[in-house]
């Protein structure tokens, strides 16, 4: 559904730019300037609201749905682009636990491995993301994100920020 980044968050100075390789920012800042690419996004725009009306009506007729994302579309961050999607498919419609469905037992369920995966039950694998505030409250709360526990390994807000800047610094040194 994320076809492109939204045409606000299409900015030079974007912060999410700094864990993109330079060479690719560069390639995404000069696009901004560049009349044939803008007139291509505006259409892109175009066949996705009509996208996102189609998803809708998917929900209402009880089509199951995945979330996902268009990483390394421009000014489309891995990561980030997730808690966009949840975003839009709640400003769609989908009540924020149909929403995150999507991005977890939905997910599990379309991998056929929904009996490992995908909910909090004695015998999964049990990968979560700890949030400060409840999503079912505000989908943006999703993006509030206390701690990880990952392979049965429990990272804090300073491990996971610890991450962040690695990442940073590993796109920053790709030549």
């Amino acid at each position: 559904m994320d076809i492109t980044a939204h045409p606000e968050d299409q900015s030079a100075q974007n912060p999410l730019l700094a864990f993109v390789p330079p060479q690719l920012a560069k390639e995404w800042r000069d696009s901004l300037g560049n009349d044939e690419l803008k007139k291509r996004a505006g259409s892109l725009w175009r066949v996705a609201a009509n996208d996102w009306k189609l998803t809708a009506e998917m929900r209402h007729a009880g089509v199951p749905l995945l979330a996902g994302s268009d990483s390394l579309d421009p000014f489309v961050f891995p990561g980030d682009s997730l808690h966009r999607e949840l975003a839009e498919l709640v400003r769609d419609g989908f009540t924020p636990a149909e929403a995150l469905r999507t991005a977890t037992l939905g997910a599990a369920e379309f991998l056929g491995r929904a009996s490992e995966l995908g909910s909090i039950e004695k015998g999964k694998i049990a990968d979560l993301v700890l949030l400060y505030a409840n999503p079912l409250e505000d989908i943006g709360n999703t993006r509030r994100i206390s701690a990880v526990i990952r392979s049965g390994k429990y990272l804090d807000r300073a491990a996971l920020d610890k991450l962040l800047r690695d990442a940073r610094s590993a796109a920053a040194a790709v030549q």
